[in-house]
């Protein structure tokens, strides 16, 4: 029998929201990019790319850009996101564009539920916590 490994529920909670945030972001982009000519549909695997953060296997979503002259501004991309994959199409357009709006229009509407659900979760371990803290029941 596999051990299920426990994780503070703060953290646990912090780590959803923003993984949450961040592929309705990808999901909008997906979206905003419906009728762009040869796009491909991104999207991640929240429940393996989750573990993985929780565990530090995974500790940035971004890269790091090199900068070859000392003026050059430290920045990353997201737009190399090892945590992203393309969304394998249904029937991709002839224009080679992948994303399908019906697809991407439900995950994202079931992504936002999920992230409301995230928050809900994260202000109740809060709550719990400040309870506890202070004394007072909540």
């Amino acid at each position: 029998m596999n051990a299920v490994p426990k994780y503070d529920p703060l953290s646990f909670g912090e780590t959803a929201l923003k993984l949450r945030t961040y592929r309705q972001q990808v999901l909008g982009n997906n979206l905003t990019n419906s009728d762009t000519p040869t796009f491909k549909a991104r999207d991640i695997d929240f429940g393996s790319v989750l573990e993985n953060q929780l565990q530090g296997l995974d500790s940035s979503r971004s890269l790091s850009l090199v900068t070859t002259n000392d003026r050059h501004l430290p920045g990353t991309t997201v737009a190399d996101d090892p945590n992203l994959l393309y969304r394998i199409p249904i029937q991709p357009s002839m224009d080679g564009n992948t994303v399908d709006a019906d697809v991407e229009l439900s995950e994202f509407t079931k992504n936002s539920v999920f992230t409301q659900s995230a928050l809900t979760f994260l202000g109740g371990t809060i709550k719990g916590r400040m309870s506890a803290i202070t004394g007072q029941p909540s």
